[in-house]
């Protein structure tokens, strides 16, 4: 199998239900013919550089999978007959496997950390130094 990633924009005024339907319909396609999802980045609603069919504003979406080279086609054949899709793109990730893995490590280690953070986060009217720095 090999990495693909893929970058969709979504028309500006398309329901939330009705994106996280393109959305999930996407990701079992991808699914169902054998590959998995490594990474799912949603860039939300942003500018585009040019206008596409009258909307000058879009709902970018990138998904990072592995899946066989047969299903590509079957995904982007689907992507293009629906019509809330303005754009999307499938491109061949040439990066090594353990760059991804590592940059994936790196996030999932950063986002601990900030839990980690979060939860260790002492307030100051409840420490016992408190008191005796306030008197």
């Amino acid at each position: 199998m090999r990495r693909y990633e893929l970058m969709m924009i979504l028309r500006p005024d398309v329901a939330e239900d009705r994106s996280k339907a393109i959305l999930e319909r996407t990701v079992r396609s991808i699914t169902e013919s054998g590959g998995t999802i490594l990474k799912n980045v949603p860039w939300g609603r942003r500018r585009m550089a040019y206008e596409i069919e009258g909307s000058r504003d879009g709902i970018y979406q990138i998904f990072l999978f592995e899946s066989p080279a047969s299903a590509i086609a079957e995904i982007e054949r689907v992507l293009l007959i629906t019509e809330e899709v303005l754009r999307h793109l499938v491109v061949r990730d040439e990066r090594p496997a353990s760059a991804i893995s590592d940059e994936l490590e790196e996030e999932a280690a950063d986002a601990a950390a900030a839990a980690a953070a979060a939860d260790s986060f002492i307030d100051e009217a409840e420490s016992d130094a408190a008191p005796a720095a306030v008197e």
